[in-house]
């Protein structure tokens, strides 16, 4: 008897944890696939709410890029198995995007490698690496 109550607390907490990293989980997946979203329709102003905020601070995106945007439709954005955990409150993601220049018709693939961290206060995942960076190389 003495076993099952102690086994009793450490299987709830282990359950609990299990519950947290379901959720953190879950929310990686809804925001992967919104930003996903966003990049696949060119709704580059959604797609930079998903941004770090001292990122964006420390790299506003100036007129130069934001015209560049304004040229390009995105053709194809696959983000092969998804996002990998990259220690506990950090995910990875290698995308390749398919974009078209609509004023050469020129179609290109950039290969985007995302950082995602979890913000365990917010309980919400941001993408620490900025906007694919679609400049001509």
């Amino acid at each position: 008897m003495r076993r099952i109550a102690l086994l009793a607390p450490a299987l709830f907490v282990t359950l609990l944890s299990g519950c947290a990293s379901d959720v953190r989980n879950e929310a990686l997946t809804r925001t992967t696939n919104g930003y996903a979203s966003s990049v696949r329709w060119n709704d580059w102003e959604s797609a930079q709410s998903f941004l770090d905020k001292d990122y964006v601070v420390e790299h506003p995106l100036n007129s130069v890029e934001q015209g560049r945007l304004g040229q390009l439709r995105v053709t194809g954005y696959d983000d092969g198995a998804g996002p990998r955990a990259d220690g506990e409150d950090d995910a990875v993601q290698i995308v390749q995007i398919n974009v078209v220049n609509i004023n050469t018709q020129a179609e290109r693939t950039v290969i985007d490698r995302q950082r995602w961290h979890y913000d365990r206060e917010k309980k919400k995942w941001w993408l620490m690496t900025g906007l694919p960076d679609f400049s001509p190389k």
